[in-house]
């Protein structure tokens, strides 16, 4: 029985999973722009958080076995597998900050929710309904959207076409 083939399978099984879950953390995303009550919205960002940490295991699970399918199939002489990693890494870059940092003000500006402040330090009051907004305001879905799925079309492009 060759192994290959299975390899593959899984890259392509947990790639599905992964974007999927992820694809959970960026409607929550949407969502977290315009929702004004604080409980459903820290709902709504505990979501994107557990779904963030699934999609990143998967993710990482894909990777390994997309990088061991390319040794296998030999595919590394070539270089659509380098351009499929360089795409990879640019839309980690690209996207981490577009959305993490945005998502985490909102975060923080719900005040601590189930975390034990550190020693003598008093937890950080709530921000004010302004503030919240603010934070909100600071989240562009959209754009990190149109990265993902241009990074995605891309990624699926070269796996499929390995035009070079």
């Amino acid at each position: 029985m060759e192994l290959y083939p299975w390899v593959v399978l899984g890259h392509v099984v947990l790639i599905i999973l992964a974007l999927g879950a992820h694809g959970v953390s960026a409607f929550a995303m949407f969502r977290a722009r315009s929702e004004t009550d604080r409980a459903r919205l820290a709902a709504v960002l505990d979501l994107s958080s557990a779904a963030v940490w699934t999609a990143g295991i998967g993710l990482l699970i894909a990777v390994l076995l997309g990088i061991i399918a390319a040794v296998m199939g030999g595919h590394f002489e070539r270089l659509w597998p380098w351009a499929a990693i360089v795409v990879t890494v640019l839309v980690f870059v690209a996207m981490t900050p577009m959305a993490a940092g945005p998502m985490n003000g909102v975060r923080e500006a719900l005040g601590p929710r189930g975390k034990d402040p550190t020693a003598g330090d008093p937890p950080a009051p709530p921000a004010t309904d302004e503030q919240l907004a603010a934070a909100q305001a600071r989240l562009k879905p959209e754009l990190v959207a149109t990265i993902g799925i241009a990074g995605i079309i891309v990624l699926v492009w070269l796996m499929e076409m390995k035009p070079f």
